[in-house]
């Protein structure tokens, strides 16, 4: 289920549809849960969208880079709450004004509507009808402002809002504080824009991150909060077994709590700086290649016994700073 379509499983029961943050600086839109959710005690999504508790240094964010796109476009109409929109073809000469609003924390890590993981971190952005994927200019009238934005979802689909960004976009255009704000949007060519940039167009590009399909018989497990799914780093992770006839400490066996992997290296250092100052045990990142996408965990030890683990694994929940999941070294 894409990040819009979780948005949009709360109208049958409310009837109000609340796509994006509102305009107060900390969204705080009530939802139901929809369908497969975490039953109670287990640690869910959270019910609200909002932004991270804490600060984000967005000036070593990179915007999006625009590529030019040799596959096909989604670009097939589709209805919402009644109305049916039908996306342009090309969206290059695309260009229009209007207000802006942002998506952030309760839509971190879920699918958008093209495949491509949702990334708070990330520059991006969903849009009613440009075909996805396709690379913007926007620019925020109030400040000047300007970050260009891989349009890889749908929505915003409240109020006459014209575009939905990432947290990070959002705040590097100087807005995530009020909400929303007045833009110009407009579509990017991409080999105009190597062009201008006095560069020939590179021949690959590394592929954005798909979020992997869920089993239905994992539809209602707990869902980790900013965390790729198990499927996405399967391979790079093993889940810690000890065997206690060998006698072995936990720290041989190679004990460790992961608490978070990200395809943004600026928001792994973000996790790794916040845990430093919360946790006495040693914080490191362990980047690994995985499905031709490059994942940079956050992880805590060598930890040296099972009651370390449980207080540190503690700590971190108390901090707000993820779910920590036993790991071992590899």
């Amino acid at each position: 289920m894409s990040a819009l379509w979780t948005r949009l499983m709360a109208l049958g029961v409310t009837g109000v549809l609340l796509a994006s943050c509102s305009s107060t600086p900390a969204p705080s839109s009530t939802q139901s849960k929809p369908a497969g959710s975490s039953g109670p005690g287990d640690y869910a999504r959270p019910h609200k969208d909002g932004a991270p508790w804490w600060d984000v240094d967005v000036s070593q964010i990179q915007d999006a880079v625009p590529m030019p796109h040799y596959g096909s476009y989604k670009a097939n109409p589709y209805t919402v709450l009644g109305k049916t929109y039908f996306p342009i073809s090309d969206g290059r000469r695309y260009s229009a004004t209007g207000t802006a609003s942002w998506y952030g924390t309760k839509f971190h890590g879920q699918p958008t509507a093209n495949g491509e993981k949702y990334d708070l971190y990330g520059m991006s952005a969903a849009h009613k009808t440009l075909p996805l994927p396709t690379y913007v200019k926007v620019t925020n009238l109030d400040n000047g402002r300007v970050v260009t934005l891989r349009v890889n979802d749908r929505g915003p689909f409240y109020s006459d809002r014209i575009i939905d960004l990432s947290f990070a976009a959002a705040k590097k255009l100087g807005f995530a504080e009020s909400g929303t704000a007045r833009v110009k949007v407009e579509g990017i060519d991409p080999e105009q824009w190597w062009a201008q940039q006095g560069r020939p167009v590179p021949s690959m590009m590394a592929q954005p991150q798909m979020a992997a399909a869920k089993p239905a018989s994992s539809i209602a497990q707990p869902i980790e909060q900013y965390t790729p799914p198990p499927q996405q780093h399967a391979a790079a992770t093993v889940p810690l077994e000890i065997d206690a006839k060998k006698n072995a400490s936990p720290a041989a066996a190679g004990l460790f709590l992961q608490v978070g992997a990200f395809a943004n290296p600026d928001a792994a250092q973000l996790l790794k700086d916040k845990l430093s100052g919360v946790v006495s045990a040693p914080v490191f990142i362990s980047s690994v290649v995985h499905n031709q996408q490059t994942l940079h965990r956050v992880r805590l030890g060598p930890i040296d016994t099972p009651d370390e683990a449980m207080q540190l694994e503690q700590s971190v929940r108390l901090a707000n700073l993820g779910q920590p999941r036993r790991v071992a070294a590899d």
